[in-house]
Formats: C-alpha cells, sequence, structure tokens
C-alpha cells in the first residue's frame, strides 16, 4: 500500500513550525514519544567520516502511529487527538502535546524525515513508514513495512541542517535535555531516557540541589525546587513554573544573582495548571497573583544564593587555615614577610596564623 496524506494549513506556515534549535527539536520529538507512552526514549546523533553530523535519530517502545488513523493524526494540523486528552493511553502519564505540531520541529533538524512505525492492531503488529520532506511540507507518503517484533517509533531525519554540528557538544545538550526533563523524570520514575548511550538524568549533571516551601498572603502555597549543574549552559538561570506532575507550563528567567552558578528553579503548584489556561501564566508580572508567587520565588532565591555565598567564603577560610597550619614555623615566618612587603603601611606585628 502507498498513499499521499495532505496537511490541512498552509505551507508557510507548516515551515515557520519547523523553525527551531536543534536542542529544542529533539526535546519536542522526545515529547512526542513519551505522549505515546513509550519507557525508553534514545536519542542518537550519527555523524560521517569527517565527524560532522548526518543524521539523527530518535527511537522508542511507545505504542507507535495508527496509519489507520493517519489522516486524523498528520493530516489536521491543530487536530490533535491530544487535544481533547490529558493523559496517555496505556501508562496514564500526562500529555505534552495538544495542538499536534510537535511532528513539525524534525525539520527543524534536516529537510528530509522518516517516521518508522509499528502499532499492534487485532492482535498483531503491524508497521509503516511516513516520508516527508521540507520541499513539500503539507505532503507525507505512507508505506507498509515489513511488521517488526514490538510496537514503538523511530524518527529518522537526515539532509541535516548545519546547526545541528551544535549537537555534538554531548555535555552541553545532555545537561539542557536534563532539565527540561527533570521534574518529568522524576514524577515518572520508569522512564528512561538517553543521548547518544547517556542516560538524561538530573541526578549525573546535577551539583546540589534544594526544596523550599512558598507561602502566599493569600494563603497559597507552592514548592520551589532549586537545582544547581554541574556545568552551565544555555538556558540556565530559569524559572519554570510546573504542574504537581512535573509538566512543565511556562518559563522565564529567574532574575536573580547566583554568584556564577548555573541553576534551574522549578516553581511547583497545583494551582498553576489553570493559570496557564487562562494565559495568565504568560503575563508573567502584570497577572497580580502570578506576580505574588513570582516575588515570593525570587525572595527565596535570593536567600539561597546568598546563604550559598557565605558557605563558599568559610569553605575558603577553612581550607586556607588547613593549609597555613600544615606551613613549618620557617614557611610561616616566610609568609608573613611576603605580606609585609605587599602591604603599603607596614605591619606593627605580625598575623596570628
Amino acid at each position: 500500500m502507498s498513499r499521499r496524506i495532505f496537511v490541512r494549513a498552509q505551507a508557510d506556515h507548516i515551515e515557520s513550525l519547523s523553525k527551531a534549535t536543534p536542542v529544542a527539536a529533539i526535546e519536542e520529538l522526545v515529547w512526542n514519544s513519551l505522549d505515546a507512552d513509550a519507557r525508553d526514549v534514545r536519542v542518537d546523533i550519527l555523524t560521517n567520516a569527517l565527524g560532522a553530523v548526518e543524521a539523527v535519530r530518535v527511537s522508542d517502545d511507545g505504542t507507535g502511529i495508527d496509519a489507520m488513523k493517519i489522516d486524523e493524526t498528520f493530516g489536521a494540523l491543530g487536530g490533535s487527538w491530544k487535544r481533547t486528552a490529558t493523559s496517555t493511553g496505556f501508562s496514564g502519564r500526562r500529555l505534552h502535546g495538544r495542538h499536534g505540531r510537535g511532528r513539525f520541529k524534525a525539520f527543524a533538524l534536516g529537510s528530509n524525515v522518516e517516521w518508522r512505525t509499528t502499532v499492534m492492531a487485532d492482535g498483531e503488529t503491524r508497521s509503516y513508514v511516513l516520508r516527508g520532506d521540507i520541499a513539500d511540507p503539507g505532503v507525507f507518503d505512507l508505506d507498509f513495512a515489513t511488521a517488526a517484533a514490538t510496537t514503538g517509533t523511530e524518527v529518522f531525519v537526515s539532509n541535516v541542517r548545519a546547526n545541528c554540528d551544535s549537537l555534538l557538544n554531548a555535555a552541553e545538550t545532555l545537561q539542557t535535555l536534563a532539565s527540561r526533563f527533570a521534574l518529568y523524570l522524576k514524577s515518572y520514575p520508569d522512564v528512561r531516557i538517553s543521548f547518544n548511550g547517556l542516560p538524561v538524568t538530573p541526578v549525573i549533571v546535577q551539583k546540589r540541589t534544594a526544596d523550599y516551601k512558598l507561602s502566599l498572603e493569600n494563603g497559597a502555597e507552592a514548592k520551589l525546587e532549586v537545582i544547581e549543574w554541574k556545568r552551565k549552559f544555555i538556558g540556565s538561570g530559569r524559572l519554570v513554573f510546573a504542574g504537581p506532575d512535573g509538566f512543565q507550563l511556562h518559563e522565564q528567567s529567574a532574575g536573580v544573582r547566583s554568584g556564577g552558578a548555573s541553576f534551574t528553579a522549578y516553581l511547583i503548584s497545583p494551582r498553576f495548571p489553570a493559570l496557564n489556561a487562562e494565559n495568565a501564566l504568560v503575563m508573567d508580572e502584570l497577572n497580580p497573583e502570578v506576580r505574588m508567587y513570582l516575588d515570593a520565588a525570587k525572595k527565596i532565591l535570593k536567600a539561597h544564593f546568598l546563604a550559598a555565598a557565605d558557605e563558599k567564603l568559610d569553605e575558603f577560610r577553612r581550607e586556607w587555615r588547613e593549609r597555613v597550619d600544615a606551613f613549618s614555623a620557617e614557611e610561616k615566618k616566610a609568609l608573613i614577610d611576603i605580606l609585609k612587603k605587599s602591604l603599603k603601611t607596614p605591619l606593627s606585628r605580625g598575623p596570628e596564623i
């Protein structure tokens, strides 16, 4: 069987949806896998003999794409089945997608995309290959394939864009993905995501974490979880609004000085999904209720990093004393002489070392 699917939307609109950074496109493809009830999602960057990115592959063990509903799944932009659903069909996990746009983010990685998918139908597996080209973004070709043993989907992107070479910085890409999926992975510990064979998990790339409780004047409460990362990366220093199930709803710059620390702050409350549905979160300080949450969160963040700075100073003093205590009497005397010469005003007596 071979057939064509036509997306009911303007080509320039579809092409605009495909514009995203490579890591943002990968994030969206991973979300698609998770929305398909995948428990194991693998991202692989394939390189050529010169070490440049040749293709990107995102594979999962989810429920696959049902070709019998392919017009609904791919044909109607904005008509995704997820719009009327709140959780995945098998495991009941929270859905990320709503409008059926995520699949087009694959074109932000390259001009040719194949979805190789296997579903379970009538007690047996059925496999299909769906192909798309950014040159004709409103048209997809669907073909039967040899049935695979298990369900799942592989998105294979070729003829990649030049900016995909940024994905070769595995440390930054891994940390960025870990920050994006931190709360989700915490809420659903049976889910595994990997990037080039490395596990995407905050535990590996985080330096330390701290949890705080916010209590507002109106009696509302929220949780603030601060994760400090081992490495700096683009996108750190953000304040993320999330629901209690780990679903990230909105983010913005935290707007606080961290003393050079790379961090992400997650503000969590059961109230946020409703505020997000009202488009209140995107208004930030312009919405009085959101502003209360922001003010309280920023106040705690400032205190958090001030305390961290004091800890660093105390640690420096402790290490300095330990080093000096290990000096011999002659080395201490030499150190005092160096200090005397470096000061404009001579010391009246040697410092206590």
